[in-house]
């Protein structure tokens, strides 16, 4: 009977029914063991019997042809209902999986030998077959779209063939490589593989061709660079892409100054981290008669990234620049964005500036948006400015003698807009992002949070005030635009997290079905220094919406701020690129109908996809801190740290470390009880000795096994 399911598989993956492939199907249904009740459900679907097994065999052909029915997990037909749905299939390492669907409703179960071969992140169909123990279980009948393409693996190799075994071992099976198409790879490298067959047919492995050889995995950088392509993380520029890069000129021209305010004589600075070669913000300020004058310059990346060029086309594609620890994958050629369209010291350079006034209290007067021409004086780093404003090291004050004043108004104005948007009910989780220092072979030698002190507020706040400014600039003047949206959470699991926290006497307070973020903030502040502050912390950021681009002015939840986008940073982000060209052709008064109607045509998609490429470039950021971090912590098998636990699962408890490294003890480790899961209230509790582990406390940990290449770190509670 398997093989005959087996079959049935290919012929809902393929969407061929091949005359060979028809007779096995049919003999497996009209088989003297099978046929009396295959004759039975067949004239259920149909309506009426058939006369004899040849007519079964063409009502069988149709049915299968057209996809009216299907084998469900026991190998009995059923025909196929409206209860279908589609979505996308996330795929266990054990092999089952859950559908995702597009309508937004409930997960679908499939177990493993229901999933048709799909693969992690295939676009699929899948019919209900139950609702078991409260949940929906279904069978996956068709795969609409495939989603991997490419893998990243082991290559290995024997006479005559290969096959590339992925890193990512739950997404795919082993792919099979035909002798010639080996690129000349050696035993145990890393390769890149172009799948070119998904193995349906006959139950066969995928196929496929290796396009690049990355390495062994002990060379320095191919780790990293085996997550990158695993990503899809493009790796070269086109040629055409480049061509125009090399044709950039070196220095500003006088023609390029026309029509521009030449602000060459303001006292600019750039703030940056020590490291940071892409500057594309400067700011300056003076405080006179009791006004704040703000300019916020950023580089004018459009004027050399032109709309129909192959840079805004390949821009478009990357999305956004990624960030992988050893190396940038940038969005623009290093030419332009460590050259020209990057703001270094000394050099004329053009930028879109804002130009904001504020009172002495930090509240926003007037703006004006404006191309200029710009000279910074300093190219300041984050340490250096909090050694002089917030240290008073006063050698580091001597070197900069011409700025200090507006330096030291920068953190007046930038602490007056902290309170500001704190009044408003802005959302500030503090939750520390890694910091990892490698050394010459790529190896972690150390692992910290990354310090965020008051100079990294200064240019926070700057750039938060200006994309707000920008924003709502535009969403007055109702012309095409992309913001940044980030929207409420969910009310009903806040109001569960309302119940749970009120057994801690805490409470969140709802306007009919809605919750402001001054609600949630009066939360955090309330729980600042409490036992359970971790706890109530941690669910709170659980219960936030994602935050993506849209052109409609959704808001910003976490930021309390009614209108936002991204303007920031057209060197790295394709929506900020997009707005600059936006707001040039109206200060060049070009926003005409036709263009207007362009840019709505437009703009969903860019949308959309910007979000998408957003997702993927922090997915991969993500994964290549969780593999260093599971290396670096290879050198510490044993020893014992201080944790909090940041999440609890039916299978482990996470716990994560001071220096931010995150870990599981598992449940099958956990040997002295036998330990349930309780998800209402967020914990592990024995049943025997009463121990229990709840989100948000403190545990002792050892340190039991570390796997770079799974990415994952494992502990043990100490008692």
């Amino acid at each position: 009977m398997q093989g005959g399911f087996c079959v049935y598989k290919e012929v809902l993956c393929t969407g061929i029914l091949h005359d060979d492939r028809k007779n096995r199907i049919y003999e497996y249904i009209t088989s003297a063991q099978y046929f009396p009740v295959k004759i039975k459900q067949l004239a259920a679907i149909i309506g009426v019997p058939a006369k004899d097994k040849r007519e079964y065999r063409d009502i069988i052909d149709e049915l299968l042809n057209e996809k009216r029915i299907y084998l469900d997990r026991y190998g009995l037909i059923q025909p196929e209902t409206e209860n279908i749905v589609t979505g996308t299939f996330s795929q266990a390492r054990a092999g089952y999986g859950f559908v995702m669907c597009d309508d937004g409703s409930e997960d679908v179960f499939i177990h493993e030998n229901d999933t048709l071969d799909a693969m992690h992140g295939d676009i699929v169909k899948a019919v209900l077959s139950g609702n078991r123990k409260k949940r929906r279980e279904g069978v996956i009948t068709e795969i609409i779209r495939r989603n991997i393409t490419d893998i990243v693996g082991t290559v290995q190799l024997s006479k005559n063939f290969a096959f590339v075994v992925p890193d990512n071992i739950y997404k795919i099976k082993d792919v099979f490589i035909p002798k010639d198409k080996t690129k000349g790879a050696k035993n145990n490298q890393k390769v890149a593989a172009r799948i070119n067959d998904y193995g349906a047919n006959g139950g066969k492995s995928p196929s496929g061709e290796i396009i690049s050889v990355l390495g062994y995995a002990d060379e320095p950088g191919v780790d990293i660079l085996s997550i990158a392509k695993e990503a899809n993380l493009p790796d070269e520029f086109p040629a055409d892409a480049l061509m125009e890069a090399d044709k950039m000129p070196e220095r500003i021209s006088e023609a390029d100054m026309l029509s521009r305010k030449d602000i060459r004589g303001w006292l600019t600075i750039t703030i940056d981290g020590e490291d940071a070669k892409d500057l594309d913000d400067a700011v300056t300020l003076k405080h006179e008669d009791n006004i704040y004058t703000l300019g916020v310059h950023i580089a004018d990346v459009t004027h050399y990234v032109r709309e129909d060029t192959a840079l805004n086309k390949e821009a478009l594609a990357r999305g956004t620049s990624a960030y992988l620890v050893d190396r940038v994958i940038p969005m623009l050629p290093k030419k332009l964005s460590n050259g020209i369209c990057s703001l270094n010291e000394g050099e004329d350079r053009l930028s879109l500036s804002c130009i904001m006034q504020f009172d002495d209290n930090g509240t926003l007067l007037s703006h004006e948006i404006a191309e200029t021409v710009i000279n910074v004086d300093h190219r300041m780093t984050y340490s250096a400015v909090q050694k002089i404003v917030a240290e008073n090291d006063k050698e580091e004050q001597s070197k900069y003698g011409d700025i200090l004043k507006m330096l030291f108004d920068m953190k007046d104005l930038a602490e007056k807009r902290i309170a500001a948007r704190k009044r408003k009910g802005a959302v500030d989780f503090d939750f520390p992002e890694s910091k990892i220092i490698l050394d010459d072979n790529n190896k972690p030698v150390s692992i910290k949070p990354y310090e965020r002190n008051i100079a990294t507020r200064i240019i926070e706040e700057f750039m938060l005030v200006t994309n707000e400014t920008i924003a709502e600039d535009y969403y007055w003047q109702e012309l095409p635009f992309v913001y940044r949206s980030h929207e409420a959470p969910d009310v009903d699991k806040m109001r569960e997290l309302s119940v749970f926290i009120s057994n801690f006497g805490h409470r969140v307070k709802f306007t009919g079905n809605e919750i402001h973020p001054m609600q949630v903030q009066k939360l955090l502040s309330g729980i600042e220094g409490v036992p359970e502050e971790n706890l109530i912390s941690r669910l709170v950021l659980r219960s936030m919406k994602r935050a993506k681009y849209t052109v409609d002015p959704v808001g910003h939840f976490g930021l309390a701020a009614k209108y936002y986008c991204h303007f920031t940073s057209p060197i790295r982000r394709y929506p900020d690129l997009i707005i600059h060209r936006i707001i040039k052709e109206n200060l060049h008064g070009q926003l005409n109908e036709k263009r207007i109607g362009h840019y709505n045509s437009i703009l969903p998609n860019i949308a959309e996809r910007s979000s998408i490429l957003e997702r993927r470039a922090e997915a991969a950021e993500r994964e290549v801190h969780k593999m260093k971090k599971a290396e670096y912590m290879l050198d510490h098998i044993g020893e014992v740290y201080e944790g909090i636990i940041s999440g609890v699962t039916g299978w482990g408890i996470y716990v994560e470390l001071p220096n931010t490294i995150e870990g599981m003890v598992r449940i099958t480790d956990m040997a002295d009880d036998d330990y349930v899961y309780d998800d209402k209230n967020f914990r592990v509790y024995g049943k025997y000795t009463g121990k229990e582990y709840l989100l948000g406390h403190k545990a002792v940990v050892e340190v039991l096994r570390a796997s770079p290449e799974m990415r994952t770190v494992d502990f043990i509670f100490v008692s």
